[in-house]
């Protein structure tokens, strides 16, 4: 299938490692030009000169998404860099270093909501420059199910949803659609489970019990998705959260 990408422009917040850097991947392998930001530098340049052996244009900079004013700089630069741009991915978030204390939830604010908020307010005007401008925000299965104890990341996902939601329709008379992606249980090298895989065998060996599939996602699955919402393909698909879990939520969705 043409999804109709070869020659877009899509910019990720977290497009280094994980499932960023598969949906920057993604969106190369289908022709757009890639701008990225994480906040390590060598991860960034790593990742940019992956992108640009793939043959679209690739820029990236080190960026602390909770940094509002940098955050605002990058999309500006972005702009600038790439003449413009068709796609904001909302990616960044602070699961991994989000603790459940009041400087915890603080952090988690600060990155997924703020950071979320300010990136995708500067990336608007000129989003609208573009025939088919798309968002989307990389949520999580638990902004939609109780997996576990109170903490802050599935709570500030679920904000994000709400926020999707609002936006979506806001921006509707624009020609800009909005979207989510909530991915399940992902497993890559470096990654959340990769951690708890090596640290806490017990807790992976749990979670990977309630997945139906038998198996943990792959960052590359998350990109599919993210990439067909994000084109011209999906062009009447806006406000709309998309599971991709293997299965593993028990809700119906509604």
């Amino acid at each position: 299938m043409d999804l109709k990408l070869k020659g877009r422009k899509a910019i990720v917040t977290g497009g280094s490692r994980g499932i960023g850097r598969a949906i920057a991947e993604a969106f190369a392998d289908e022709g757009c030009d890639v701008g990225i930001c994480a906040r390590g530098e060598d991860g960034v340049k790593a990742a940019v000169a992956a992108l640009r052996a793939k043959g679209v244009k690739a820029v990236g900079e080190a960026v602390d998404i909770a940094d509002g004013d940098a955050v605002r700089r990058w999309v500006a630069n972005m702009d600038k860099a790439l003449g413009g741009f068709d796609i904001y991915v909302s990616n960044v978030s602070a699961l991994s270093v989000a603790t459940a204390d009041e400087a915890g939830w603080r952090h988690a604010l600060d990155v997924d909501v703020m950071g979320t908020v300010n990136g995708v307010e500067a990336a608007l005007p000129v989003i609208e420059r573009s025939d088919a401008g798309s968002v989307i925000f990389i949520a999580t299965t638990g902004a939609v199910q109780v997996y576990g104890p109170r903490k802050p990341y599935p709570s500030v996902k679920s904000a994000i949803l709400a926020y999707m939601k609002h936006l979506s329709h806001d921006v509707a008379k624009k020609g800009i659609r909005v979207n989510a992606v909530s991915p399940g249980s992902i497993f890559f090298e470096g990654g959340v489970w990769d951690l708890r895989k090596r640290n806490e065998p017990e807790r992976y060996e749990r979670m990977l019990k309630l997945n139906p599939l038998g198996r943990f996602g792959k960052p590359e699955e998350v990109a599919a998705g993210v990439v067909f919402l994000a084109s011209p393909v999906s062009g009447y698909t806006s406000g709309t959260n998309l599971v991709i879990d293997g299965a593993s939520t028990i809700r119906i969705q509604n």
